[in-house]
């Protein structure tokens, strides 16, 4: 097992230009992390190959492992050329992950105004986005990549929906990118769905929210979840995610692959970035 930062979490100082992902990297080392995760906010791989080739030789300066590249995409589409240019366009990313050196590349998979995020909708949607994840994983195993599926995005969060898709897609390769606490966002216990989805999962996000329910509106900072609830984000283990419990349950699977921190509350993000991944181990230890 080995714990370390996604690129996201300290992704505002990117876009201010306050530091760049190689400076990123470097602070990620600096403040034990043992990998890092690629998420291309505030920047861009498949444009820019030099930035590819200079992220590799930097993780390797700095002597942490790359664990994933994650990236966005969304296969439900107006035209049949546009699901096939979506298609393209991510197996393009899929070259950027291989120059990366990963193994593990997570893309998402669909996304949809709430009103429409029902079962019937998925049941309509979900043959089509299986087939373009399945045509993603077998390019990807020329590589030895396997790619993944992250809940989020309300329409495919829940565990059991992540695990229909897995499901339909049929690959060995795909798996899911877990984040611990976007259960949440559609108002599912985390430690429950941890323990359901454990067995899918090629990597691990550690998260924290604070809670609140519909009736308490807590004003600016906060964001809602599918059925109305508040969350804001919070460093790990200082929310109010079981988070022992679900470490605990990650422990006792006895998953052994890469563990991030993904930091997305209100304080300084080197802070709650520092402070989650310290509380991680800590707790990791405890448990």
């Amino acid at each position: 097992m080995k714990i370390g930062v996604s690129t996201y979490s300290l992704s505002k100082l990117i876009y201010s230009r306050v530091m760049d992902v190689l400076d990123v990297i470097q602070w990620i080392a600096d403040n034990g992390g043992e990998h890092v995760e690629i998420v291309p906010f505030g920047f861009d791989l498949f444009k820019n190959p030099e930035l590819v080739d200079a992220i590799r030789k930097k993780a390797e300066d700095v002597g942490i492992d790359i664990s994933n590249y994650a990236i966005g995409a969304n296969f439900i589409q107006k035209t049949e050329q546009d699901y096939e240019n979506e298609i393209k366009r991510v197996m393009g990313e899929v070259d950027v992950a291989y120059r990366l050196g990963v193994k593990f590349m997570r893309h998402d998979v669909a996304w949809r105004p709430l009103p429409e995020v029902t079962v019937k909708q998925l049941d309509e949607d979900l043959p089509r986005l299986a087939e373009a994840c399945r045509r993603i994983a077998d390019y990807a195993a020329q590589y030895g990549i396997t790619t993944s599926v992250e809940n989020h995005g309300f329409f495919i969060q829940g565990s059991e929906r992540v695990q229909r898709l897995i499901h339909a897609v049929g690959r060995p390769n795909f798996k899911t990118t877990l984040d611990v606490g976007n259960f949440l966002c559609v108002d599912e216990d985390p430690v429950v769905a941890v323990k359901k989805n454990l067995p899918y999962a090629s990597m691990i996000h550690l998260k924290d929210f604070y809670y609140r329910p519909f009736y308490r509106n807590p004003g600016e900072g906060w964001f809602q979840t599918a059925g109305g609830n508040f969350l804001r984000g919070a460093i790990v283990g200082h929310g109010d995610i079981d988070m022992w419990s679900v470490i605990k349950a990650i422990k006792r699977y006895g998953y052994d692959g890469y563990i991030s921190i993904e930091f997305e509350g209100m304080e300084d993000c080197r802070v709650g970035s520092k402070i989650g991944l310290d509380n991680a181990r800590r707790i990791w230890n405890e448990v």
